[in-house]
C-alpha cells in the first residue's frame, strides 16, 4: 500500500501523508475511546429513562415523590426530597473536586492531583453510602420491592392512613378513587377497608342506606422495579468510578505519571467518566424525584 498520495495541481505537487499516528480532533486515542464508551452508555441510560417515562404515562396512577422520598436519617419525617437533595449536592461537589484534580494535572502538580482526587473519592463513597441508606429505608421501612409498591397517588385532600388491619375509615379524608399509603406497623401490609367519601368529605350512601365501602389496592408494581433497576445501574457506575479513581490516585501518588509529561492524561480520562456519571444523575434526579 502506498505510503503517500500525490495529487498534481498545475505545476505544483501536494503530498498528503497517511499517518496512522495522527490524533483525530486533537484527542489522544485513549480519550477518543472514552468518548465512544460514554456515548454508548448514554444510549443505555436513555433507553432506561424512556422506558420509565412510557410506563409511567401509561399507568393510571403513580406515586408522588414528595411523599415517597420524605424521610431523613435520624428519624426525621415529612421532609420531602431533603435527603436526595443532599445526595445530589455531594455528587455535584465531587464533580468540582474532579475538575480541580484535572487542572492540577495539567500543571504537573502531583500533590495537587492526589489531594483533589482523594476528595473526589470521599464524595463518591459518601454518595454510595447515602444511596445504601435510601434503599434500606425503602425496602425495610416502607416495604418497597421490585414486585410490591405500597405507594399510590397521594392527593392534597388526604393524609396517610395508619392502622393495624382494622377498619380505620373514621376521620379519613380521601375521595373516591384516590389512593394512599397504608403504613406498616406489624411487619405486614394490608389492603384495609375504607369508607368512600364524596368531594365534600361526606360519606357516600349505597343501597339500603349503608355507607359505601371500598378496598385500596397497592400502587403500580413497575415503580419499585424501575427505581431499583435504574438507580442501581447508576450506583454501579458510581461504584466503578470510585474504584478506578482509587487506583489512579494511588498510581499518581506513586509518581507513575510524572515521567510521562502528558498532563496526567489518565486523570483527565477518568474525569470524563466521572462528569458523565454526575450528568446522568441529574436526569435520574429529574425523572424520579422531581416530576
Amino acid at each position: 500500500m502506498a505510503d503517500t498520495l500525490t495529487r498534481a495541481t498545475g505545476d505544483h505537487h501536494n503530498e498528503v501523508t497517511w499517518d496512522g499516528a495522527s490524533q483525530p480532533f486533537k484527542a489522544s486515542y485513549g480519550k477518543l475511546m472514552m468518548w465512544y464508551f460514554l456515548l454508548s452508555d448514554a444510549f443505555t441510560f436513555s433507553g432506561f429513562l424512556i422506558a420509565y417515562g412510557t410506563l409511567r404515562v401509561s399507568s393510571p396512577t403513580w406515586p408522588v415523590p414528595d411523599f415517597v422520598f420524605s424521610t431523613f436519617p435520624g428519624g426525621i419525617h415529612h421532609a420531602p426530597l431533603l435527603f436526595v437533595t443532599l445526595m445530589t449536592f455531594i455528587l455535584l461537589a465531587s464533580s468540582f473536586t474532579m475538575v480541580r484534580a484535572v487542572q492540577e494535572g495539567h500543571q504537573e502538580n502531583k500533590n495537587g492531583v492526589v489531594f483533589w482526587m482523594v476528595l473526589t473519592i470521599i464524595g463518591g463513597a459518601a454518595f454510595l453510602g447515602c444511596q445504601a441508606w435510601e434503599w434500606n429505608n425503602l425496602i425495610m421501612e416502607e416495604s418497597v420491592s421490585y414486585h410490591t409498591n405500597p405507594f399510590g397517588t397521594h392527593t392534597e385532600h388526604g393524609r396517610y392512613l395508619e392502622g393495624d388491619g382494622h377498619d380505620i375509615s373514621a376521620g379519613d379524608t380521601f375521595g373516591p378513587g384516590d389512593s394512599y399509603l397504608i403504613h406498616n406497623h406489624n411487619g405486614g401490609w394490608h389492603n384495609l377497608p375504607y369508607e368512600v367519601l364524596d368531594a365534600k368529605g361526606n360519606s357516600m350512601i349505597g343501597e339500603g342506606g349503608a355507607p359505601v365501602k371500598g378496598e385500596q389496592a397497592f400502587g403500580p408494581k413497575a415503580f419499585g422495579a424501575l427505581f431499583f433497576c435504574i438507580t442501581g445501574f447508576h450506583g454501579f457506575h458510581v461504584f466503578s468510578g470510585v474504584a478506578f479513581l482509587l487506583i489512579i490516585c494511588i498510581n499518581a501518588a506513586s509518581g507513575l505519571y510524572v515521567d510521562r509529561k502528558n498532563g496526567y492524561e489518565m486523570v483527565e480520562k477518568i474525569g470524563l467518566y466521572w462528569h458523565f456519571v454526575d450528568l446522568v444523575w441529574v436526569f435520574v434526579f429529574l425523572v424520579f424525584y422531581l416530576i
